[in-house]
């Protein structure tokens, strides 16, 4: 894969190039480079099915009751607003060291499968895009300044990976990106090598990441 990184093109064909990658003088991908980033915050094995667990909107508002032969569950009604304050506090509490909320985090996903369905990718494509994009979050290296190009270049690297897109298919989906998210496509390019260095060159996904996202996406379209 060929990949623009600042001034120059790099070639990148395999997990071995990270330190290279690292040591070039011209290769500046910031502090996503830094070790004091733990892989996966408290978990150091990516869960599929963390950030979309049904629990966290129920937080404080959700009671189990135990019988003698069956337990069940209770949600009491409460206003949307205050159901999305408090996911956003429960998840603030378990992930402090994440700097998005839960709700910002699910409504830029939304956008991803938005944009890939306007351009026609397959649910397998905007599936690896959110493993790259939850195991970012789950590292911390997101904020409210880098979240969009971190999408952005998420469905990108997913989509030259997973698809076999020609020149102009390439710079179709450059464009939406462009449009949707609102930034520059300069910017772009420049930021999907950051992302592969932070994912460790690490873009072919096993089954197990990528499947429970896939029959999301699928039952819900």
């Amino acid at each position: 894969m060929l990949i623009w990184c600042n001034s120059h093109y790099e070639v990148v064909t395999s997990q071995y190039n990270i330190k290279q990658l690292q040591n070039c003088a011209k290769c500046k991908a910031g502090p996503w480079l830094k070790p004091e980033y733990g892989r996966f915050g408290e978990s150091s094995e990516y869960n599929p099915n963390l950030l979309d667990d049904p629990q966290w909107p129920c937080g404080k508002h959700k009671r189990v009751l135990i019988f003698a032969s069956y337990m069940t569950t209770v949600i009491e009604y409460v206003k949307p607003s205050d159901l999305k304050k408090d996911m956003n506090e429960t998840f603030k509490e378990k992930f402090p060291h994440i700097k998005l909320t839960l709700s910002k985090i699910r409504s830029l996903k939304r956008e991803m499968w938005n944009l890939s369905e306007e351009c026609n990718l397959e649910p397998v494509t905007v599936s690896m895009a959110y493993v790259y994009f939850e195991k970012l979050v789950l590292q911390g290296k997101l904020n409210k300044q880098n979240r969009k190009l971190c999408a952005g270049a998420c469905v990108l690297l997913a989509a030259k990976i997973s698809s076999d897109l020609r020149k102009h298919e390439v710079k179709h989906l450059i464009d939406k990106l462009e449009e949707r998210f609102r930034f520059n496509r300069r910017d772009l390019i420049g930021f999907e090598f950051t992302v592969l260095v932070a994912l460790e060159l690490v873009l072919y996904l096993p089954e197990n990441q990528v499947l429970p996202h896939y029959r999301r996406l699928t039952q819900q379209a």
